[in-house]
């Protein structure tokens, strides 16, 4: 009971759970609350009989802690309101909403124009346009997730309000244009209390919202011409849903960060409307949503929040003391695109796990079904769990009889998915359409997800390539390891043990710049023994060492390394947690790296049958995406070599999507980890 009144007091629906002994970390200063005794219906903690403020006999390790649905209480208050009408008045409404008024735009989705409508005391009301001015529009279109509004027919609303008479709500509203949300414009009084609400010589307000691209309704004539991006010169990174993410900016050719100092809900505002988003919901610092990599391009950004473009902001050019933890970031309102009434997940043990279930016409009626689980992977969950806005995938299943859906959607509704991994919706995949094609049938057999609001992000280290290559000629007869694990080309296996093999020896370094620890996918069982290395690998494939010509083609049998994941060195005040020797446990924490060390066997490729010339060096890390990552476009790292026949270099070593696109271009081949194997 104690814990509904603390979730309902935040602003939140209900508590789902409460934990004891300091789950969430041990408080500091005095225990206010001790003994507790609410019914559940007070209005605030403080109304519930209790020892009394400051008498207790606990200890921090006792601080409790709650968790809260992520469902908000709708309505907000009014932060502004005009001084000589209101004053101090607690204005508070229900909910706000764009209402589709003419025809052709009830059957759009989203919503792009229509009255603008206030909920107060449970009745949805209009707003008088007396004081109404464009830059009004432009507040609750940014609030719908548009990035801007235009003109609409006024003509027809005029007609629409003459035939059925408006219920005005009780306030004028005045925005300034660059507000995030309507609750932080002025108000003004537009109707005397005592007369019936009217609107003297007005009409309700209209807006005419323009969609970001990706949200564009389809039915929308002269869609071409709404917005559109030129040359990006942002983007987010790291995100778990769309319209949130790292901030990234480029500059000279490079992709780098912005650095969180005065970061502000204004700043956020002009990325969110410059990728076609609407204002911003939350500016996050500290590197909420990841670390980038490369460097910070900005620092103290400050903008008025009528920027086209963050570039455009005042910025502090020099980033001293400015480090990726506190890389800014971003959470956008975009619009309801109502994917989620589509999908959903059943018989799972929490809301974030299940079988999937699908929504689809059968005989003009709408079923609900599962999904085909061949070939289900994890691209494919990353866009259920996305939809569903449940974060990342931790995991995809292609079995479920541990998870008993609703028998009545057994039956498979959809086969042949094949997702990206970027798209809003499973319906956006390519599929079978309606000629289904699934031998395993669903049911028992059908695909599951289970989802996790953070996930890993692994990027190699470009320097420590540069830094450590070199060329080694080595004996076969001391190779002879290697050789079993298949670590050297096929002409090996012709020649005799007093031979040399020549070797491109490299050491790799892999970070997890993400937010929570990269687990290997196989549990311990499935683990192999490694005699070269002495230890268990877990993940067979987690890397692929490749060499091409400059225009593409593979030159060298680069081969698939396995590995045992472990912390070998981590950032300050973060402890290793995992180690490979004596069977330990495996992975990578966050903020850690694992260093495979160039002396190690493997750890290079054969370059023995190799012309010199000029090369492209490669290097793909959890190539087939067996563990979920929040970015896998910087998996990829590649480097210009070059090779006399007697040295080797490295040189322009970079990550995938670190660069601009013409920069990219001259490097030629595989344009990133998603290309490589889809």
């Amino acid at each position: 009971h104690a814990a509904q009144v603390v979730c309902r007091e935040l602003g939140y629906m209900e508590a789902i759970s409460w934990s004891p002994s300091s789950k969430y970390g041990k408080g500091e200063g005095p225990i206010w609350l001790d003994n507790l005794h609410c019914t559940g219906r007070e209005k605030t903690l403080a109304l519930c009989p209790s020892n009394g403020i400051g008498v207790s006999d606990c200890k921090h390790s006792e601080d409790v802690g709650v968790v809260c649905s992520d469902k908000r209480i709708p309505g907000f208050k009014f932060i502004n309101t005009l001084p000589n009408h209101v004053e101090n008045l607690d204005i508070q409404v229900e909910d706000v909403r764009i209402r589709a008024i003419l025809s052709s735009y009830r059957k759009r989705i989203p919503v792009t124009e229509g009255y603008v409508e206030v909920k107060d005391g449970g009745k949805w009301k209009q707003i008088c346009n007396t004081e109404w001015t464009q830059l009004s529009s432009r507040v609750i279109c940014g609030m719908f997730g548009f990035p801007g509004e235009r003109k609409y027919n006024a003509r027809v609303y005029k007609m629409f309000a003459r035939r059925k008479k408006p219920t005005y709500w009780d306030y004028a509203v005045n925005c300034t244009g660059n507000e995030a949300h309507v609750s932080s414009c002025k108000l003004g009084q537009t109707t005397s209390p005592k007369s019936n609400a009217t609107c003297p010589g007005g009409l309700p307000v209209v807006v005419s919202c323009v969609p970001g691209r990706a949200f564009a309704p389809t039915t929308m004539t002269g869609f071409r011409k709404a917005f559109r991006q030129e040359q990006p010169l942002v983007r987010l990174r790291g995100g778990t849903i769309v319209g949130e993410g790292r901030v990234e900016v480029l500059k000279n050719g490079e992709w780098g960060t912005i650095c969180d100092d005065n970061w502000s809900l204004l700043s956020a505002t002009v990325v969110c409307r410059e990728l076609g988003f609407g204002t911003a919901i939350e500016a996050l610092s500290g590197g909420r949503l990841g670390q980038g990599m490369g460097p910070v391009h900005m620092n103290e950004v400050e903008c008025s929040g009528f920027e086209k473009s963050i570039t455009e902001c005042l910025f502090n050019k020099e980033a001293l003391g400015c480090s990726h933890e506190e890389d800014a970031a971003v959470r956008c309102n975009v619009p309801a695109m109502g994917f989620q009434e589509s999908l959903r997940l059943s018989g799972g043990r929490n809301p974030f796990e299940g079988r999937v279930e699908v929504l689809v016409q059968k005989n003009g009626s709408l079923v609900w079904g599962t999904v085909c689980s061949e070939g289900w992977g994890t691209m494919e969950a990353m866009v259920v769990c996305r939809q569903l806005g449940l974060g990342f995938a931790s995991n995809a299943y292609q079995e479920t009889w541990y998870w008993p859906g609703e028998v009545s959607a057994d039956a498979v509704a959809m086969s042949g998915v094949r997702c990206s991994g970027t798209e809003m919706s499973l319906s956006h995949c390519l599929h079978h359409g309606v000629h289904l094609n699934c031998p395993k049938g669903g049911g028992r057999n059908a695909a599951g997800v289970s989802c996790s609001e953070t996930a890993p992000d692994l990027v190699l280290n470009p320097q420590v390539v540069e830094q450590t290559t070199y060329m080694e000629d080595r004996p076969m007869f001391m190779l002879q390891c290697a050789y079993e694990e298949n670590c050297l080309s096929s002409t090996s296996s012709e020649v005799p043990a007093n031979t040399y093999r020549r070797l491109l020896r490299f050491s790799s370094q892999i970070h997890n710049n993400g937010q929570s620890d990269f687990r290997p996918k196989a549990g311990r069982h499935d683990w192999v023994w490694h005699d070269c290395h002495r230890h268990y690998h877990s993940m067979e494939v987690f890397t692929i060492y490749d060499l091409f010509s400059l225009n593409g083609t593979k030159v060298a049998e680069g081969h698939k390394a396995s590995f045992c994941l472990e912390d070998s060195e981590c950032d300050e005040g973060i402890e290793k947690r995992y180690e490979c020797a004596n069977f330990g446990d495996q992975g990578i924490t966050v903020g850690c790296w694992d260093t495979y060390r160039h002396d190690i066997d493997c750890q290079w490729i054969d370059i023995t049958d190799i012309k010199p010339g000029d090369y492209i060096f490669q290097i793909i890390i959890n190539p087939n995406y067996d563990v979920p990552e929040s970015d896998y476009t910087n998996n990829i790292l590649k480097c210009r070599c070059r090779y006399d026949g007697h040295r080797v270099w490295m040189y322009s070593c970079h990550n995938g999507g670190s660069l601009s696109t013409e920069s990219e271009q001259t490097f030629p081949g595989l344009l990133n980890n998603q290309v490589a194997h889809r």
